[in-house]
């Protein structure tokens, strides 16, 4: 005989299955948080400089390493430079040679001619510059801004949303933030979201400047050629009506203007997004209360799974 109890707790789960089956953002989106947090098994001794890692090189990466001995040191579980590369210079000149090796040898892409900050964490001394077109072989920490331009309207909100150039090596044809950019070495975040802004969208340094920090995300996955362990920094820009963002460059094939539930819409049912372009979206609607508890299935994961630690910086 079922007890009364018994009959009381299953009355509990239908209405909690009920309630989840009627939220208005089922699952779907949380699934690009976990892409951007994939790293295949295996070790990955890191490189180490002051005691902190700097960068986490591939497989290929260390081979080269390990032959050039007046410029790397294998310590076992990590590797540091060797005691003459005690400075910026001479640690940006040991990974200059390694990246000619492994271009050499085919494994690198030629120099996109943009410089990277090594470093620990932002905010910590540059301890070395990198070719950008390096970032995720070496393994260094990478850094970007992305703006997420938006209006408010009597149904609610709206995001300029960028289609990418079809011919570009990443994620080509992919849509994308309004506005998005890695951050080179020796420019402030703020010069480089305005110098980005007039770039990609053809926006005003003045209008460009009311772009308001709002946050960051972070993510680290492994690829075919190394680790992308990223630091995006968010910004927000409330639009005005009349202001239609268009293409200064090669990035962009154009912009439209997407209701806010049409583009988490998209995200939950398809990857028309570039890879990262996800994570600042669901980042904006969490802030925005467009994702709240009660109308999103994944809202836990995805209010937790924005701000991910990278592997251990000490060795």
């Amino acid at each position: 005989m079922v007890s009364a109890r018994t009959l009381a707790d299953a009355g509990k789960s239908l209405r909690f299955i009920r309630k989840i089956a009627v939220m208005r953002f089922g699952p779907g989106l949380y699934r690009h948080i976990q892409a951007c947090n994939a790293i295949a098994p295996g070790e990955r001794p890191p490189l180490v400089a002051g005691g902190r890692a700097i960068a986490w090189p591939s497989t290929l990466a260390r081979g080269e390493m390990a032959s050039l001995p007046e410029a790397f040191v294998d310590v076992g579980d990590h590797w540091e430079f060797s005691p003459d590369c005690d400075e910026n210079a001479s640690r940006t000149k040991a990974l200059e040679t390694l990246c000619a090796r492994l271009r050499a040898r085919g494994a690198l892409c030629p120099p996109r001619n943009e410089a990277y900050a090594v470093t620990t964490e932002w905010g910590a001394p540059v301890l070395a510059t990198l070719d950008r077109g390096a970032s995720e072989t070496i393994g260094i920490r990478a850094f970007g801004v992305h703006l997420n331009g938006y209006l408010r309207r009597a149904d609610g909100l709206h995001l300029w949303v960028s289609r990418r150039a079809r011919d570009k090596k990443v994620a080509p044809g992919k849509l994308d933030n309004m506005v998005a950019g890695g951050q080179p070495a020796g420019l402030s975040l703020k010069d480089n979201l305005i110098k980005e802004c007039g770039e990609e969208a053809s926006l005003a340094p003045e209008l460009a400047a009311r772009a308001l920090p709002v946050g960051l995300v972070r993510y680290c996955f492994s690829t075919e050629t190394g680790l992308k362990p990223d630091t995006l920094f968010c910004y927000d820009l409330e639009m005005p009506e009349t202001v239609i963002p268009t293409p200064n460059d090669d990035e962009s094939e154009g912009f439209e203007l997407w209701h806010v539930n049409d583009v988490l819409d998209a995200l939950a049912s398809s990857w028309e997004f570039k890879f990262n372009v996800p994570l600042v979206i669901l980042d904006f609607a969490l802030r925005h209360g467009v994702l709240t508890p009660e109308n999103t299935a994944e809202y836990a994961a995805i209010a937790a799974g924005l701000r991910r630690d990278f592997p251990e910086s000490r060795p």
